[in-house]
């Protein structure tokens, strides 16, 4: 290997090292080790899950089918078959589309279709899954997969950088003999690259600096049917409502500044994915969607069912925000009509809020749509904080990320947006009950409650808003506040008696398990400074102390003034001197 080390630091996460060049060249983010972590864990899992359905696929196709004694049994085996095809038309590293080929087949029967399209598709072992890094830089990530993942394939690294794309070829020569037989790096357009290998992909993983948008359309056409598609969006202040119009033109969903805007965030970015994989015949299936730091990061596997995509739009809602005070609702856009055996998609009823809130009698802001069906797949956020746990000494950031999969393990999975337990006492300018007492009193209502990932504050539940404020109202009974002029949100709702009496004894789930064995779930960061850094390129000035640190931006500034203090010596002494 030819490359001065001097020049470089050594930067070890995992059992992936790194050479990093002093100066700002490639784009490095020590913060995102926790995104790291968490890739890797889901990673492993999605190969044991993807191990386990297809021998499951395997045991059923080898049983035997039912001999035709009779017509009735030959009829019956007619009507089963034309459901079939959407198992078979799956095509996972290559294989062939067998339903396509049968097709061009000579004439045969239902029976005769079915044992070849078993034999054919079914007969083969699982191959390796094959990833695809989109955008990877020095290729840290990439790295990570191919040396702590058992069972991997090849892991691709593309980015449109000369300087980056050198950078991870050094860096795949540095982690000896694994990384270079299975890390690849290309100089290529990610968007190209995506569309030119439609389908062929296992894993895509989409880390971009900044919005992913420009990347969605071209990367769920390239993962396989049942495949994992990986997406970071790291702006967080268009997501959460800063500015509004560019989320609606990046993401087709008008963002709130409620307090649960980084969950919205992350619904936004699913109802996004979902909308490309749409127009392809796909539709997504959430797994795990995480709101960390400063981005937020969703798993979803891709499935493609002209069929089961037509239920998108019962996955997504408007949500209408009051001014006034904390009540939201949700508006679906579609619904269904069963009668017997045939389903009609509609459009949803509307709307579900006057034109003043109920409760404090304000305006509404509408936003979305957003993803309003479960984020998380509670069976894989179990199966990963297992793995996790299991070899812990393996993740570097394992308290953080531990902390927030065993929060997520305890969320209510079918309930979009949460409640600010201050925001509420805030509206009504009261004393805030403890958290475990306003628990209570929900569950004590004969409702659900939970926490949620997002913010330690949060609380999620079933509980419609009349039912939350004459909560609050009973509280405020017990403990008085101050009067307040009449046009304030909170004299409106405080002026209404409430039609259900609070129970506030402690109930036996007013605490979760974590909580019970008190289980850190909430971490502070680690070091000052932990946040975004700068772009790959960009000239680090004393502005960017807030970002980095007076350590760091001191000892950059000084190492350039040094480099320009010597350059500028050298210039001087190969001067040649007069006669």
């Amino acid at each position: 290997m030819t490359t001065d080390l001097s020049d470089y630091a050594i930067i070890k996460e995992g059992e992936a090292e790194i050479l990093m060049h002093a100066k700002n060249q490639v784009f490095y983010n020590k913060t995102q080790v926790n995104n790291r972590d968490i890739s890797v864990a889901v990673l492993r899992t999605f190969i044991t899950k993807r191990k386990e359905e297809h021998e499951a696929r395997l045991s059923k196709k080898a049983k035997p089918a039912p001999k035709e004694s009779d017509k009735d049994a030959s009829d019956s085996v007619v009507e089963e078959v034309p459901n079939e095809p959407a198992i078979y038309e799956e095509k996972t590293n290559g294989d062939c589309e067998m339903a396509a080929e049968i097709s061009q087949e000579e004439p045969c029967s239902i029976s005769e279709k079915t044992d070849k399209v078993t034999e054919g598709k079914w007969r083969g072992e699982l191959k390796p899954p094959r990833v695809l890094e989109a955008l990877s830089a020095s290729g840290l990530r990439a790295l990570r997969y191919a040396r702590e993942v058992e069972g991997i394939g090849k892991v691709v690294a593309l980015d449109n950088d000369k300087g980056a794309v050198e950078a991870c070829r050094r860096n795949i020569k540095f982690n000896g003999s694994v990384a270079c037989s299975k890390v690849e790096s290309h100089l290529a357009d990610a968007r190209v690259h995506m569309l030119t290998h439609p389908k062929e992909f296992d894993v895509v993983d989409l880390d971009p600096y900044g919005s992913p948008s420009i990347f969605l359309d071209s990367a769920v056409q390239s993962v396989v049917d049942g495949g994992l598609l990986m997406c970071t969006a790291t702006d967080m202040a268009v997501l959460c409502g800063g500015n509004g119009e560019v989320c609606y033109s990046k993401y087709g969903s008008y963002p709130l500044r409620g307090k649960y805007c980084h969950e919205m965030a992350l619904r936004i970015l699913l109802a996004c994915i979902e909308s490309h994989a749409n127009r392809y015949k796909r539709y997504i299936v959430p797994v795990l969607s995480v709101q960390m730091d400063f981005y937020v990061r969703v798993f979803v596997r891709i499935y493609s069912s002209a069929s089961a995509m037509k239920n998108s739009p019962l996955k997504l809602t408007y949500v209408y925000q009051c001014i006034g005070c904390d009540s939201f609702h949700l508006q679906p856009i579609g619904r269904t009509v069963t009668k017997n055996t045939s389903v009609r998609y509609l459009p949803g009823f509307g709307p579900v809020v006057p034109q003043e809130c109920s409760d404090c009698g304000k305006k509404f802001n509408m936003g979305g749509p957003i993803w309003s069906a479960p984020i998380h797949d509670q069976e894989w956020v179990t199966s990963i904080l297992s793995d996790v746990k299991s070899m812990k000494e393996r993740y570097p950031a394992y308290d953080r990320i531990s902390a927030v999969l065993t929060t997520i393990s305890e969320e209510l999975p079918d309930v979009p947006l949460f409640l600010s337990l201050h925001n509420l006492c805030a509206t009504l300018k009261c004393t805030s009950p403890s958290a475990v007492i306003f628990r209570s009193a929900v569950i004590n209502a004969g409702y659900r409650i939970s926490g949620t990932h997002v913010n330690p504050l949060g609380l999620k539940s079933d509980a419609p808003m009349d039912v939350i404020w004459d909560i609050m109202r009973c509280w405020v009974k017990n403990h008085p506040v101050k009067p307040q002029p009449a046009d304030q949100s909170g004299t409106v709702i405080l002026a209404k008696e409430p039609i259900l009496q609070a129970n506030f004894a402690r109930a036996v789930a007013s605490l979760s398990k974590a909580q019970t064995k008190k289980v850190a779930r909430f971490l502070p960061n680690p070091e000052r400074h932990w946040g975004p850094k700068l772009r790959a390129g960009r000239t680090i000035t004393s502005k960017h102390i807030s970002l980095l640190g007076p350590e760091a931006v001191n000892g950059h500034l000084n190492h350039e003034d040094g480099e320009e203090h010597d350059a500028k010596r050298q210039k001087i002494e190969d001067q040649p001197t007069p006669n």
